[in-house]
């Protein structure tokens, strides 16, 4: 996806295209799913959609271009997380009780591997600040600027970049540092 493809999908979009909604979707929603992954949302795909869903609503009211779009998706992205964190797990499973579940069945080691590399991606953005965890994520997962980062979170640009800063060296810190076995359990811990 190039700048101006962007930028002509969200042209057509706002004039009704319906081809150009599958494209936005096809291009964003891998970047909006992680970055609500990362935050922590239950059913991250649902919120996903959710996004989408607010931004073709609203679309036809939208100004700017491709890059702005970006950034406004990622501020609904945003909002919509954090709505669905404050409603948490319980309201979802009262909703979806009498709902037949005709989700396709994986294989267990698809669903184990999945499960792990989920886990080991939390366990490190769990190292990190709210903040920290926020600015990594729309900076490594949703490739914002620092601008379109700082527009999103509501923060000056300054701010956003210690955020950054402070963030990628707790990760490192982490990850760099070797594990330490404890003697009294026999249990891998990581120095930070």
């Amino acid at each position: 996806m190039t700048a101006e493809d962007l930028d002509l999908w969200v042209d057509a979009a706002r004039a009704g295209g319906g081809w150009a909604f599958g494209q936005l979707w096809q291009a964003l929603s891998p970047a909006v799913a992680g970055y609500v992954r990362g935050r922590g949302a239950p059913e991250p795909d649902d919120v996903t959609s959710e996004v989408f869903l607010a931004a073709f609503q609203r679309i036809s009211g939208f100004q700017g271009g491709g890059s702005a779009f970006r950034s406004w998706l990622f501020t609904i992205a945003h909002h919509k997380a954090v709505d669905a964190i404050r409603r948490g797990p319980a309201l979802r499973e009262r909703l979806t009780d009498d709902v037949p579940d005709d989700r396709v069945v994986t294989s267990a080691e698809h669903d184990a591997l999945a499960r792990l590399g989920d886990a080991n991606v939390r366990t490190l953005l769990d190292l990190l600040t709210d903040d920290q965890r926020d600015v990594v994520l729309l900076r490594v997962v949703a490739d914002l600027s620092l601008e379109e980062t700082a527009g999103v979170l509501g923060k000056p640009v300054g701010s956003v970049k210690q955020l950054q800063r402070r963030g990628l060296a707790r990760l490192k810190r982490t990850l760099v540092a070797p594990p330490v076995t404890s003697p009294a359990s026999g249990a891998i811990a990581w120095v930070r």
